[in-house]
């Protein structure tokens, strides 16, 4: 058994994670930035340490977990977020020797982490892209802007981007006018670029999660169906389901990461146009994902997986059970209370997308046979109440 510091601990993963391994026996302590969080208060956190802001103080939360780690006699250290997973792979040097992290060199989590990057990758490999341009720096816009289609997506290279204070995000918009897009990109802190300019996929997201072990062995893939999301016009997932692999998107997706030589896990994404029925490649999430929850209940670990591998012991999961699925319950409720409030112009839904009244109904349904609630679990019952606490008293 491993003694693991599992950080973010207000993330849903961690929170997962830290059950997960709990369960199988481990020594699991939590770090994050303040206590309580949803992982230290859970029966399976054996200890939990604050740490300072890695967005706000990236070089202080190094030293503070290094020196957490050389406290608790770590063997394994599980950054949650893609942050923590990019400072703790660059700073391995400063970490207790015996610790080890189940990802690859700080290089390559900064190359999967870099849109522009994937992209140029993917479209030298065959793996299909959207039509994409990119503009370098805030005085490449108006000659980028002469070549571009409406309408338009935009997007960051990077989710976060240093600007030598903290970690800012520019976020993704739609533009259908060059005026539109001139005007929203001057806007942007010039940290954030270099930014992507596509062309506007429409239809559904399919994703593929996968654990790649040592010489990007294929250990494990997953999947599932978002079937509600918040903002209910798309976004994180408050209802999943596990669903069968797409048998395209898994080899996109392992060729992809097999290029550019992945350790652990990651989520790569895609788009399916629904003009053509054609995959196309939108990001590597290098990971872990909010609803991991979902996968652990179908069967595939990954947890486990990423402590095996720092371990050298991981064994490949091949299968898991379709058509379980996972309720987020206060982010389907902020989703549903969005649903009734505002109107469906307001919220941009696609065509596609039930309404109001069907997605209320399947909302009432509060217990379904095949669904578990993420957070609320029967013995370990602190987390979901923290939860309620916070919705509760963050309500106007």
């Amino acid at each position: 058994m491993a003694r693991i510091l599992v950080t973010d601990g207000d993330n849903r993963s961690a929170l997962a994670a830290t059950r997960a391994l709990g369960e199988l026996g481990h020594t699991v302590f939590t770090a994050s930035e303040a206590h309580p969080s949803l992982a230290s208060v859970s029966k399976h956190s054996a200890g939990f340490d604050a740490y300072s802001s890695p967005y706000r103080a990236p070089d202080q939360f190094v030293r503070n977990v290094a020196a957490i780690a050389e406290r608790r006699q770590i063997d394994v250290l599980l950054p949650m977020t893609e942050i923590t997973t990019i400072l703790l792979t660059r700073a391995r040097d400063l970490l207790p020797p015996k610790v080890r992290i189940p990802f690859p060199d700080a290089d390559i989590v900064a190359t999967a982490a870099d849109k522009s990057k994937v992209l140029q990758l993917a479209s030298e490999i065959g793996v299909p892209i959207p039509k994409t341009l990119v503009v370098d720096a805030p005085d490449e816009i108006d000659l980028v802007l002469q070549r571009v289609e409406y309408p338009a997506v935009f997007k960051p290279a990077r989710s976060r981007a240093w600007n030598g204070e903290r970690w800012i995000s520019g976020g993704t918009g739609y533009s259908h006018t060059a005026e539109d897009l001139r005007a929203r990109l001057t806007k942007l802190d010039p940290a954030i670029f270099p930014v992507l300019i596509q062309e506007r996929i429409q239809g559904p997201g399919v994703g593929v999660f996968v654990c790649c072990g040592q010489d990007s062995q294929v250990l494990a893939t997953f999947a599932h169906r978002r079937l509600r999301e918040k903002p209910p016009s798309g976004g994180v997932s408050v209802l999943c389901e596990s669903a069968p692999v797409d048998p395209v998107a898994k080899e996109h997706a392992i060729h992809l990461l097999r290029s550019i030589g992945w350790l652990g896990v990651a989520m790569v994404e895609f788009k399916q146009d629904s003009r053509t029925g054609a995959l196309k490649l939108m990001e590597i999430n290098g990971r872990f994902w909010g609803s991991l929850q979902l996968a652990i209940d179908a069967g595939v670990n990954f947890p486990r997986l990423a402590v095996d591998i720092a371990l050298e012991q991981a064994k490949p999961i091949d299968s898991y059970r379709v058509g379980v699925r996972s309720r987020w319950f206060w982010g389907d409720v902020d989703a549903m209370v969005a649903l009734l409030l505002r109107s469906r112009s307001q919220l941009n839904l696609p065509e596609v997308h039930p309404g109001r009244w069907r997605t209320l109904l399947s909302f009432l349904k509060l217990w379904q046979p095949r669904t578990r609630y993420e957070l609320e679990r029967a013995g370990d019952p602190r987390p979901a109440l923290l939860a309620a606490r916070r919705w509760l008293l963050n309500r106007d």
